[in-house]
């Protein structure tokens, strides 16, 4: 049996043509298991953003291949990408995005909207029990502090169930007391079995990784294991 969640062979994206092209991921090729802990670091420019965006099925390569727990997902339709977004993916992004009127376990059930789930709110509070939040559900998110919304989206991430966690940048913008907390989840989930990959140009982020890939200029540079 594979136990790759992601494999990427020869990934590359261009935006542009000719002189005005800008390669933004060039010839990129890594894979996953099945319960890694692996950061993507590099500085602004350096094509990490563009290459959250394909693992992410936000976008899709120029060339190469693509295969997300063994479907290859290079070339699949928006609506088959969108399925795989809501069903497989969970984001965490470093803006919180909650919606403002709704409460903490209104906001992680929102995922679940798009797939007539059943017992809505019984998934939402347990999403949120796993992120430490059990006595926060009825709060609206300015009742919360950063570190309590970024938890209720990682919660929101949590709900479907995904195959993978995909985390940019996910200590942008907290202090170094939520920052750790909200690592520790990560980590913990992790140890849970999750498969987490945490996109940071912070090396003290990318320390609590197994696995540390580097980019520059587009292309992978580096892979360290801690």
């Amino acid at each position: 049996m594979n136990d790759e969640v992601i494999r990427l062979e020869g990934i590359s994206k261009t935006y542009g043509q000719g002189d005005a092209a800008v390669h933004a991921v060039v010839d990129v090729s890594f894979g996953v298991n099945r319960g890694d802990l692996v950061a993507v670091m590099g500085p602004s420019g350096s094509g990490k953003s563009t290459l959250m965006n394909i693992l992410g099925c936000l976008d899709v390569p120029t060339s190469g291949r693509y295969r997300f727990a063994g479907e290859d997902v290079s070339r699949m339709s928006e609506s088959e990408l969108a399925r795989i977004r809501n069903r497989r993916i969970g984001f965490v992004f470093q803006q919180f995005q909650p919606l403002p009127r709704m409460s903490a376990w209104r906001n992680v059930e929102l995922p679940l909207l798009y797939r007539s789930a059943h017992d809505r709110r019984g998934s939402a509070l347990h999403a949120l029990e796993q992120v430490g939040l059990a006595h926060r559900v009825d709060h609206r998110p300015t009742e919360l502090s950063g570190g309590q919304q970024q938890r209720v989206a990682i919660a929101r991430a949590l709900v479907t169930d995904p195959d993978l966690i995909l985390a940019d940048e996910p200590t942008g913008n907290l202090d170094s007391a939520s920052s750790r907390e909200v690592l520790a989840i990560l980590e913990e989930l992790n140890r849970d079995g999750r498969t987490v990959i945490v996109i940071t140009h912070e090396a003290e982020v990318a320390a609590m990784a197994r696995r540390t890939l580097t980019m520059s200029d587009g292309r992978l540079r580096e892979e360290a294991a801690a």
